[in-house]
């Protein structure tokens, strides 16, 4: 099989990171996100853009949002290196989903579904431990040292307030391109509330199938 290039969609929590880590190295392909691209390509010059600063990152160092235009010739390099992909983070909105069939052609576009009840359960109880780095979940992955578990704490953008907030955002921005791609026929559902393992056995399936 030549290297695949897929997308893989689905909303905070829902288990893109893992499903991707094992995409890449089942089939031998790139993981390309946003912001690893962002940060790779910082001092790309884009004064062809006519855009208010002339590199990627003059915009990061000041804290602005990246222009989608920026955004789009950055993810554009990112996928030109790459043989074969699995994008994860982009698109978010449909004018890039409209701009990504400019540049490439995809093989397969992935969405991983989950409740939100579940999303919310999963990303509440995570806990962080402040003295590692380590990310522990207190249902699915609690710590077997009672002293690491003392000691973890909850991050700001895992209270149950942020989870909801982030999965509206999500709701808002992502779900028309979730029906940009599904109007297409092209989207491949995922039910992504199983085990891992299981969740992986269907995304492997469902690349082998389609690619």
């Amino acid at each position: 099989m030549a290297q695949p290039r897929i997308l893989i969609l689905g909303a905070p929590g829902a288990g893109k990171g893992t499903q991707s880590a094992n995409i890449t190295e089942e089939f031998d392909v790139e993981h390309v996100t946003t912001g690893d691209a962002l940060r790779s390509n910082k001092e790309m010059d884009i004064s062809d853009l006519d855009t208010e600063y002339d590199t990627p990152g003059e915009y990061m160092d000041r804290g602005e949002l990246v222009p989608d235009e920026v955004v789009n010739a950055i993810v554009d390099e990112a996928l030109s290196q790459a043989g074969g992909f699995v994008l994860d983070g982009y698109p978010r909105n449909v004018d890039q989903a409209e701009e990504l069939e400019d540049m490439t052609d995809l093989d397969v576009v992935l969405y991983l579904e989950v409740s939100d009840e579940e999303l919310i359960n999963r990303l509440t109880g995570r806990r962080l431990d402040p003295e590692t780095g380590d990310i522990y979940h207190l249902e699915y992955n609690p710590p077997e040292d009672p002293e690491v578990e003392e000691r973890l704490v909850q991050r700001d953008d895992d209270t149950e307030e942020t989870v909801k907030e982030r999965l509206r955002v999500f709701e808002e921005n992502t779900q028309p391109v979730i029906e940009f791609y599904d109007d297409r026929g092209v989207l491949e559902r995922v039910d992504g509330e199983q085990a891992p393992a299981d969740v992986w056995e269907d995304v492997k399936e469902t690349i082998e199938e389609a690619a």
